[in-house]
């Protein structure tokens, strides 16, 4: 079966509140209240809005790699390495 939950999120204090209604199953309401039951958080809102933050920045890492994939193609044919010319700078340097 299935549980509704209204949700109140608070973007900010300047900025508006948005009432959703999500309907979950029943095991997912039972691991919600579980978390807030455990202390993690203090009610059902608070637990779906740290997910959500929680996704925001995982995309914005995600986002994060996949230009840095994309700048590396783009930036040619690799060159050849040499192991021991980067060990002698890196003792130079460091010690």
């Amino acid at each position: 079966m299935f549980s509704d939950i209204l949700l109140v999120h608070f973007v900010g204090f300047d900025m508006g509140t948005v009432r959703k209604t999500i309907t979950l199953t029943d095991n997912q309401d039972s691991w919600v209240k579980a978390q807030i039951e455990a202390g993690r958080y203090t009610n059902d809102s608070e637990y779906i809005r740290d997910l959500i933050r929680r996704e925001q920045e995982r995309s914005v890492e995600m986002e994060a790699v996949r230009a840095a994939l994309l700048e590396g193609e783009a930036s040619g044919e690799p060159g050849a390495f040499d192991v021991e010319a980067f060990k002698r700078r890196m003792t130079a340097a460091h010690g």
